[in-house]
């Protein structure tokens, strides 16, 4: 080839991104030797920057994605960089990142290299398309951009941002935080306990709403029920004594200890049914994707108290 004649390749240098690799230089009758005659740049193994500049923070995204999706592979973007896609305020901009971290089956054989991190997954989640590109759901990045802090300050707003924000709920990020093995490290949990606290105060903000907003019966909140002279029965968070109707926010989260937190729930369950209670489980994505038909449920509870057995005498107590 005569390189001293301009290759016919207008058409992907006035492209954005300008990015390609070597398969798809050569699918264009482009060598790499033919590569290395012209002001462009191998910015990672087998991808060529099509200008001389630097790369812009599109073009850092689309080289990535190539780089760890060549040969068919299955990639997506995650970490810092997928929060900064998803709109994260508390996220350096995308040009400033040290690296783009790319999400890839376990199974791929793949090395991180230049500014691309690999992070591999056995199960990776269904990527979400954020401007046009395929990024990993939220809970799943911030559980990829924790894994690379230290400073709890930085983990404790990117989590805060992700239930703020209406990302995703805290059980979600906990449950990825888990999988990845983050809540040994002291600041995580630190900063987790802080997340549920919040989604917790979230929860019951929107129990208030969904009560007075569709015109339910006034309950007495957050109270401990116990027997006359009796134990403790456990805590809810909404209970009406005339229809003995309770109304419990389940915000447990996947993490150690688990089996026994659910067991105590179930125990309290059956306890206070035994005794008479409705005991209405609500989760806080329930809460905020489906009020209409969480009230319904327990204004069904409620108008179908009067058919029921009386229940058993409860002395009702602040929590």
């Amino acid at each position: 080839m005569n390189h001293n004649a301009p290759l016919p390749l207008t058409h992907l240098t006035g492209s954005r991104p300008r990015v390609l690799t070597l398969a798809q230089l050569r699918e264009h009758g482009v060598t790499a030797s033919d590569a290395a005659e012209r002001p462009w740049q191998q910015i990672l193994p087998g991808v060529f920057l099509l200008h001389s500049g630097p790369a812009t923070s599109e073009e850092r995204l689309h080289a990535a994605l190539l780089y760890a999706g060549r040969r068919g592979g299955e990639a997506m973007i995650t970490g810092m960089a997928a929060l900064a896609l998803h709109r994260f305020a508390s996220t350096p901009p995308l040009l400033a990142l040290s690296h783009i971290d790319v999400l890839v089956p376990g199974t791929r054989r793949l090395r991180s290299t230049g500014d691309v991190r690999i992070v591999r997954s056995h199960t990776p989640p269904r990527p979400q398309e954020v401007t046009g590109l395929p990024v990993a759901p939220v809970a799943r990045a911030v559980a990829d951009a924790v894994g690379q802090l230290s400073d709890s300050g930085t983990v404790r707003r990117l989590l805060s941002e992700a239930v703020r924000g209406g990302h995703c709920e805290p059980s979600a990020v906990v449950r990825e935080l888990t999988v990845a093995r983050l809540l040994n490290r002291p600041h995580v949990v630190d900063a987790v306990e802080s997340l549920l606290a919040e989604g917790r105060a979230m929860a019951e903000d929107r129990l208030y709403h969904l009560v007075r907003g569709h015109d339910l019966p006034e309950p007495v909140w957050n109270v401990d029920l116990r027997l006359p002279g009796g134990p403790h029965l456990g805590g809810v968070d909404a209970y009406w004594p005339e229809h003995s109707v309770a109304v419990e926010i389940d915000t447990r989260a996947p993490r150690q200890g688990e089996d026994e937190q659910w067991s105590e729930c179930v125990r309290k369950r059956e306890t206070l049914e035994r005794l008479g209670v409705t005991v209405i489980h609500i989760t806080p994505r329930k809460l905020c994707d489906w009020p209409e038909q969480q009230a319904s449920v327990v204004r069904t509870a409620l108008t179908a108290s009067g058919d029921r057995e009386p229940a058993a005498y409860l002395v009702v107590l602040p929590r």
